[in-house]
């Protein structure tokens, strides 16, 4: 677990992820890497968890966020996504019987 710890205080940069992000994903990937051992993300959260550790929110938002690209998608690609949603509908949603719907 030190050598872990260790290694994760260097940062996901300096194991070649594009950003500062620990995510557990990566976290599971460098275990493998490291130690030769596949962990599920629930096994690896575990493991984190019993040692110490807790999940973290950033406490502002991303300097690279670009709040009016995020206004254009709400706006304009949001609505098309949302409405591609099928009605619901009676029947069996087996694609055996399609006779049922």
């Amino acid at each position: 677990m030190e050598r872990l710890e260790r290694e994760l205080e260097r940062g996901p940069l300096a194991h070649g992820w594009p950003d500062q992000r620990w995510t557990l994903a990566r976290i599971k990937t460098l275990i493998g890497r490291l130690f030769h051992v596949s962990y599920t993300i629930e096994g690896t959260w575990l493991l984190l968890k019993r040692h110490g550790w807790s999940w973290q929110q950033p406490a502002r938002r991303s300097v690279e966020r670009d709040d009016d690209a995020v206004e254009l998608w709400k706006k304009e690609v949001w609505p098309q996504v949302k409405d591609r949603r099928r009605p619901g509908a009676r029947g069996s949603p087996s694609r055996t019987r399609p006779g049922s719907r």
